[in-house]
């Protein structure tokens, strides 16, 4: 059927939006892809619901396909408003975000952040006949409640971060809810655990309390069409603000990919091993999961255990990840959306990348706006992408709005060059109270070399 070929409004109104969604993809032509084994879509409208880097650099991905006709952003960013147009509409407000998929005739909508996916805006804009990438509140759940995936877990039957009973250190303590990455406090003696245990009650009434793991963290991203997985690059984050992993948590001050001590055929039985036991779970539970599935892993030296599960793209992991997908990212996502990820295969390239998140001075307690920020076109000029996760335009200017402003990541053969190459452009960019980590795989470099 021809691209201008669309379901009916009546239709796209009805009820049985899991239905109309399937019967959507149906409506999208095919034609043999540039690689042996793979096929392209032709002329879709890409809308992606968020603001930050994540979104960027998702955004910057879908932009190179030669599928999407048009590219769309809900609110977007600066950086994204290169690549396509943005709209003024917050990424919790599913009937506005539902009203604007059907105004551009969107044929898929991916949405970034947690919080729009934890209040069910998927659900709202798949009543309406729209196909997601993201899944819904109830399999969101996997986030939003750490309770909720600590139950899903032991019925997977997937190795874990053991819950403890009585708090006593070394032991981690974890808000319930969701936290912006900074819930999450591990304590070492008695002083840092009484503190957490203040701490996280600012951050709701519920939390929990875990073993504390030696070894090292990994995350790995598999997309999902609610009962197939497609595992993608690996990749190892700094969830700590300073050097050392010194300071309080943060959403994540930077990342890098591919992690040396791991092959291609280790990632994948990973995922086999922690993925699909919990996909297969939900959906026996009667929610699917439909999106990125992101585990959250300490390799200790007993094995794998999962410390967390979030129902979207990793940020900054994203950031490093998506720069070394090969093949059709449009394809991929639309393909979970409605089910039919099959044999499909994202490759991954040899190229490595390093992500360094430059943030505001007094992030994560605090933010900066209206801040001029200046460096960026001679940063990307010498080959490294920025992502904007923080900025506005004001007067002119490309300036601070948040905390995390931007993510730099560089490319390059090694890892080792791709560090040097982000740092390099990192010192390309100033804005008053710039503050990043100097030792962003640092270590890796040295396993590496």
């Amino acid at each position: 059927m021809a691209f201008s070929d669309r379901a009916s409004p009546s239709s796209r109104c009805s009820s049985l939006g899991v239905l109309l969604v399937a019967e959507s993809a149906k409506h999208f032509a095919r034609v043999p892809g540039p690689w042996p084994g793979t096929s392209r879509l032709r002329f879709v409208r890409v809308l992606v619901v968020g603001s930050g880097g994540r979104e960027h650099a998702l955004a910057w991905k879908l932009a190179q396909s030669p599928a999407v006709e048009e590219l769309h952003a809900a609110p977007g960013n600066p950086g994204i408003a290169r690549l396509g147009e943005c709209h003024p509409i917050r990424a919790e407000d599913g009937e506005s975000l539902l009203g604007l998929a059907r105004t551009l005739s969107a044929d898929l909508v991916v949405i970034g952040p947690e919080t729009p996916l934890v209040a069910g805006v998927a659900d709202e804009l798949r009543r309406g006949g729209v196909a997601v990438f993201g899944p819904s509140a109830a399999a969101a759940q996997i986030e939003g409640s750490k309770t909720f995936a600590k139950e899903v877990m032991r019925a997977a039957g997937v190795p874990i971060a053991e819950t403890m009973s009585v708090a006593r250190i070394p032991c981690v303590v974890k808000a319930d809810g969701l936290a912006a990455g900074k819930g999450v406090f591990m304590c070492r003696t008695q002083e840092e655990l009484d503190e957490a245990l203040l701490a996280v009650k600012t951050l709701g009434d519920e939390f929990v309390i875990e073993d504390l793991l030696a070894g090292e963290e990994l995350s790995l991203f598999a997309l999902v069409d609610g009962s197939n997985i497609l595992p993608l690059p690996e990749s190892r984050d700094y969830s700590r603000v300073g050097d050392g992993d010194t300071g309080p948590n943060t959403g994540g001050m930077g990342s890098y990919s591919p992690v040396p001590e791991l092959d291609a055929s280790q990632v994948a039985q990973l995922a086999e091993a922690i993925h699909r036991p919990v996909v297969e779970e939900l959906a026996s539970r009667g929610t699917p999961f439909i999106g990125c599935l992101y585990a959250g892993l300490m390799l200790t030296a007993d094995g794998p255990r999962v410390l967390e599960f979030n129902c979207r793209f990793g940020d900054p992991e994203t950031q490093t990840i998506i720069p070394r997908i090969e093949g059709d990212l449009a394809e991929a996502l639309l393909a979970a959306a409605t089910g039919d990820l099959g044999e499909l295969e994202l490759a991954a390239a040899e190229t490595a990348a390093v992500t360094v998140v430059l943030a505001a001075e007094r992030y994560p307690e605090g933010r900066d706006a209206g801040s001029a920020i200046e460096g960026v076109e001679r940063a990307e000029a010498d080959g490294a992408l920025v992502f904007h996760a923080g900025t506005a335009i004001r007067d002119g200017q490309l300036a601070t709005s948040g905390g995390r402003i931007l993510n730099v990541t560089g490319l390059g053969d090694t890892l080792e060059e791709a560090r040097a190459r982000a740092y390099e452009a990192c010192e390309r960019i100033s804005f008053p109270g710039a503050r990043y980590r100097s030792d962003i795989a640092a270590k890796a470099v040295n396993i590496a070399g």
